[in-house]
């Protein structure tokens, strides 16, 4: 009996141990199982963050401006967000640094409340109406917001004349304020734009998936969700960043490498109406992720056009580039 209580003691030692010596990251992302931030959730699921001697937290948020304020406040060492809230951010004097990419694709759409379909039948026609956008902050302006704002203008509806609330970026917050009338139209996310959509809550309106939209935007194939940290971890702790983004990578590969039914079965999901959405996105969208975490020249210039034809005159960021923010040293980049 002795031998059996030393040899369970003696693991118990060994496990404390072995999670002691693992390097604690945290990092803060919307969600959760927002199709657009699934390479963060997936990490530690495949156990990539435990092959990297890494311990991950996730704390998720409502919107990519509020998970860069975690980081900014050193509530969180890295932040995935859009990269155009990420320069919105740096605009205003955040301190970030944009260091891989995680998206390919950015699949945000304008959805509108069901029982306004006689009433609403373009973007024009959302004058005076409540729009929801992933959750701003004073410094930030997320990549939705942007988007809301450009899709308006398109249609020659003054800003002014329609009033924005905060949607955040999960099931809950989106379709809560969609089922609730508080909102009459949101720039929401998948899948939970889709899940609306075929329980007849919502109609499309745009979607950044859909040629008829991308033709109104200006830079629509901008890189949306990046892993994105400060300057002072870039220059103090180089290996966590060596760290975080080979996490990334090796997410984005194992993607790469399943079906969309074996990340859904991996991130064990319970809800079946849950799985089954997001099933159905990753089917529709195939190419949503980054293939290999590297920056593509061409994305970032993209990006560059998004983020500046959202500025209004006299808005701070009218000299900012891209290139003043990314550091691609770990991620690599193509043409």
């Amino acid at each position: 009996m002795r031998h059996l209580f030393l040899a369970f003691f003696l693991l118990i030692l060994t496990v404390t141990a072995s999670a002691a010596d693992l390097q604690h990251i945290v990092v803060s992302a919307p969600g959760p199982r927002n199709i657009s931030y699934l390479p963060v959730d997936l990490i530690p699921a495949i156990g990539a963050d435990k092959e990297e001697g890494v311990s991950l937290q996730i704390m998720h948020t409502g919107g990519g401006a509020v998970a860069m304020k975690n980081m900014v406040t050193r509530n969180a060492d890295f932040a995935v967000a859009g990269v155009p809230a990420a320069m919105s951010l740096r605009a205003n004097g955040g301190d970030v640094r944009v260091i891989a990419p995680v998206d390919d694709a950015p699949l945000l759409v304008l959805m509108v409340r069901a029982d306004l379909k006689d009433k609403v039948k373009r973007i024009s026609d959302l004058r005076g109406k409540v729009i929801g956008v992933n959750t701003s902050t004073k410094a930030s302006k997320t990549t939705s917001q942007q988007l809301a704002e450009l899709l308006l203008q398109s249609e020659g509806v003054p800003l002014n004349s329609v009033r924005i609330v905060p949607a955040g970026q999960s099931w809950v917050e989106q379709s809560s304020l969609m089922i609730s009338g508080q909102a009459d139209a949101v720039v929401g996310d998948e899948p939970f734009a889709s899940r609306l959509l075929a329980e007849n809550r919502v109609f499309f309106l745009a979607h950044l998936a859909q040629p008829e939209t991308v033709k109104k935007i200006k830079g629509a194939n901008f890189l949306h969700a990046a892993l994105e940290t400060r300057s002072d971890v870039i220059a103090r702790e180089p290996e966590k960043v060596a760290r975080m983004v080979r996490m990334i990578k090796k997410s984005l590969a194992w993607i790469g490498s399943h079906t969309p039914e074996q990340l859904v079965e991996t991130l064990s999901i319970k809800d079946p109406d849950e799985r089954n959405a997001l099933l159905l996105a990753l089917q529709k969208y195939p190419k949503s992720f980054s293939r290999d975490g590297s920056f593509s020249t061409a994305q970032l210039k993209e990006t560059d056009i998004f983020f500046h034809s959202s500025l209004t005159e006299g808005a701070p960021g009218q000299t900012l580039t891209i290139e003043q923010m990314v550091d691609d040293r770990w991620a690599g980049r193509v043409q």
